[in-house]
């Protein structure tokens, strides 16, 4: 390792990281909410305090929601905000590191330790809260690789970009509105959770809404009706199958992963009254997007088996298929690219050893920023399986490491003066 390398990473700040991600999980940024830009402006402070030149921008949501290719989105939003902060340097950043400032709602209040999931609350090495892991640990390790270039006195060659967004939970509309304003880079790295690996490709995933028609009448009386919920039973078995389907034969990218596009059903609501034959019944869920499938092969696949269930009053009552809310395609760092083999060095020489390359079964900023003809991957601190959940949590430790490796990057793509 060189010395100007050693000057970065002696620079790193453990406390300071610590500090900066306990700040960003107190600010309750659901997305869709006044949060949302309340934490882009403080994002914006810090990052101009590590002299990066800062863009804060308001998001034209009204202009961007006509473009053909905008991404839909879930949340409502009457106001949103676009963060980059650029080092000096001539031309295009060398690197981009990405994160999200947004995080999905809490859910039931009481199932979460200590009753605030915005505490921040810390035991031993564990940091738990609402976007300690997905993803305010990775967007603290972006904000504290700046600052600690900052302090070491080191000078890049070539620019290093921070992008901070809003909106990748409903959609990407932020990572959108960031391309869309002509901030690029050479390559990008999104600080999402990786537990430890390199992930060079997403699935996609499609939000579908599902509307069955039943025939209501008197509970006393069913038979006269047709319950909603039973004619929805076959459908749900339908998609069963296709999701059997769509999982064989695998990419070996995914590892041991036997289901990496997953379809499921999130929500469903049937019936008004509790006596009355249900007449209508509306489900939700999410659909997995194969690698290198167009989203509209995967719903045209969709809709094709749902509409194909055998039954009398299907037939003449096909099921209504919709598409709302989010609607992520895949994305994969293009073979060969250089990328994948600087951010596997970074790692081993912070780590001391190599780490797997894998695939992720969701959705993410990657495909947005893949589209705009930027090389991407996914490195970042946290376990995905402890995101969305009650049980939100990061590994300090972890935290610590990645902050490292992503700063060893920095400094070895932008190199120095």
């Amino acid at each position: 390792m060189h010395d100007v390398e050693a000057r970065v990473l002696d620079a790193v700040d453990d406390a300071e990281t610590v500090a900066l991600l306990a700040e960003t999980v107190r600010v309750p940024s659901v997305t869709g909410t006044d949060a949302e830009s309340e934490l882009q402006h403080r994002v914006a402070r810090l990052l101009t305090e590590a002299d990066l030149d800062v863009d804060l921008w308001k998001i034209d949501l009204d202009g961007l929601r006509r473009r053909d290719d905008c991404p839909a989105t879930e949340a409502p939003r009457t106001e949103a905000y676009g963060v980059v902060g650029v080092t000096g340097g001539a031309g295009v950043p060398a690197l981009a590191l990405q994160g999200h400032v947004d995080v999905v709602p809490v859910g039931d209040l009481a199932k979460w330790a200590g009753g605030d999931p915005f505490a921040a609350r810390i035991t031993g090495d564990t940091l738990h809260g609402r976007g300690a892991c997905d993803m305010k640990a990775g967007l603290a390790a972006n904000l504290a690789v700046a600052r600690a270039i900052k302090r070491s006195g080191v000078r890049l060659a070539r620019p290093l970009a921070v992008h901070c967004v809003v909106s990748e939970e409903d959609g990407g509309l932020g990572a959108f509105a960031t391309l869309a304003r002509g901030h690029t880079a050479e390559a990008a790295v999104i600080t999402e959770p990786t537990s430890g690996a390199v992930i060079t490709a997403n699935a996609g995933a499609l939000t579908f809404r599902l509307e069955i028609e039943g025939l209501a009448a008197h509970g006393g009386a069913r038979l006269e009706g047709v319950n909603a919920v039973e004619v929805f039973w076959p459908v749900f078995e339908e998609i069963r199958r296709l999701e059997e389907e769509r999982n064989r034969d695998v990419p070996t990218v995914f590892g041991d992963n036997v289901l990496p596009y997953p379809i499921e059903i999130g929500t469903v609501r049937a019936g008004d009254w509790a006596s009355s034959v249900p007449d209508l019944l509306v489900a939700e869920g999410r659909m997995g997007v194969r690698l290198d499938e167009e989203p509209a092969e995967a719903r045209a696949a969709f809709e094709e088996a749902v509409l194909g269930v055998a039954s009398p009053w299907l037939r003449d009552h096909p099921p209504v298929v919709t598409w709302p809310g989010g609607q992520f395609a895949s994305g994969r760092l293009p073979a060969g690219h250089p990328l994948l083999g600087e951010m596997n060095r970074a790692v081993a020489d912070v780590c001391g050893t190599s780490p797997r390359e894998a695939a992720a079964p969701y959705g993410s900023d990657l495909r947005l920023y893949a589209a705009g003809g930027i090389p991407t991957l996914h490195y970042g601190p946290g376990d995905v399986r402890f995101a969305h959940a009650p049980r939100e949590q990061v590994d300090l430790r972890e935290l610590r490491e990645t902050t490292r490796a992503l700063a060893l990057l920095a400094v070895r793509r932008c190199g120095t003066l």
